[in-house]
């Protein structure tokens, strides 16, 4: 029953989604600035990895992705509790837990696709990375999309306007944003930037990703960017389906 519910659900708001086509496109604007006009500046520069710029700037790009797309994505439910929709949803026979998965599930169908049209556009710009490495990226777009998502939609359920909401996001967002080193390798800073990085969970991911892209795969930052990923995923999840039964 969990998954017909899940599939029920994720069904519903990927419809959703396929409708808005120009919304789809959009999403994936923001780093497809930055791989144009950030990305050349990186040409030919010593960047400490053993890649190229692109190979270094890309991986950010996909994280950058799932990071602010899948943390925002609790608007929806504040709309849709505006409306009854949650609550109309809530009386129903569904699981709560199907309640969330098949938003979450939906989210990262929908990144994974952008970022697919982002690796795409990098590859016209001339990134070269093993097919391998790819996907271990787009795996952990899937993942850091789904622990996000879970955790904007439990606090959008406590929340009741998108002007508290939006404000709490940026917060916890920018330092995520500032200190994974998505844009550039954290190894570049001072040493003592590079140690306080190693606090944010982001970081082990945009290591791990990186390195998939220049086809090393056993390594340790594989290693943490596996265990993170997987570990900060059941979290969320468990989170996310307590608030969803409770609140």
């Amino acid at each position: 029953m969990l998954l017909h519910d899940t599939a029920l659900v994720y069904g519903r708001y990927l419809r959703q989604s396929l409708r808005s086509r120009f919304a789809l496109l959009f999403g994936v604007l923001m780093p497809l600035l930055y791989l144009l006009f950030f990305g050349p500046l990186l040409t030919d520069l010593p960047l400490g990895t053993g890649g190229s710029s692109w190979q270094v700037l890309v991986p950010g790009l996909l994280l950058q992705l799932g990071l602010f797309g899948a943390s925002f994505a609790g608007f929806s439910i504040i709309i849709e509790k505006g409306h009854g929709v949650v609550e109309r949803m809530r009386v129903t026979p569904v699981s709560r837990l199907a309640l969330m998965l098949g938003r979450v599930l939906r989210d990262a169908t929908v990144f994974v696709f952008q970022a697919v049209l982002l690796v795409l556009a990098a590859v016209a710009m001339g990134l070269r990375a093993p097919l391998a490495g790819v996907l271990i990226g787009f795996a952990f777009v899937a993942l850091l999309t789904v622990s996000l998502a879970a955790l904007s939609y439990a606090l959008a359920m406590r929340m009741d306007t998108p002007q508290s909401f939006g404000p709490a996001v940026n917060a916890l967002t920018m330092p995520s944003m500032l200190l994974s080193g998505l844009m550039l390798p954290m190894t570049l800073g001072p040493a003592w930037l590079d140690a306080l990085s190693h606090l944010m969970p982001f970081r082990y991911l945009v290591d791990a990703v990186r390195d998939a892209y220049v086809g090393s795969y056993a390594t340790s930052h594989m290693l943490y960017g596996a265990l993170v990923a997987a570990g900060f995923t059941a979290l969320s999840v468990t989170v996310g389906t307590r608030v969803f039964r409770t609140a």
